[in-house]
């Protein structure tokens, strides 16, 4: 049995990361504290990329760009957070200054 991190636990320590790397980070929206889910909005020089969390083949936790392979404009950002968030209303939502689209966090990424 994995052991989870709290989910307020996990967004301190991704903002403070990214904070501590000089790459300004917040929370745009609140989850559920113990168990909800993340989108992390990575903003780049060319628009930005939208992070869903997924699971790979073999189950481990993942993440993938939701928005697609290329940055999108803050309106189609905003508009899939939006879908998503209807869906799961207990997801965070953080966002993080990313000019080279990598998140400040260990991520596998699919």
């Amino acid at each position: 049995m994995d052991a989870k991190v709290k989910a307020h636990i996990w967004a301190e320590m991704a903002i403070r990361l990214s904070n501590g790397a000089g790459r300004p980070a917040m929370q745009l929206r609140k989850g559920d504290p113990d168990s909800g889910g993340f989108l992390c909005m990575l903003l780049g020089r060319e628009g930005l990329v939208v992070l869903s969390q997924a699971r790979d083949a073999e189950g481990r936790p993942a993440w993938l760009r939701g928005t697609g392979p290329t940055p999108v404009d803050q309106t189609t950002a905003d508009a899939y957070v939006e879908r998503q968030v209807k869906r799961d209303p207990d997801l965070w939502v953080l966002e993080f200054e990313a000019p080279d689209y990598l998140p400040p966090f260990e991520a596998r990424m699919l």
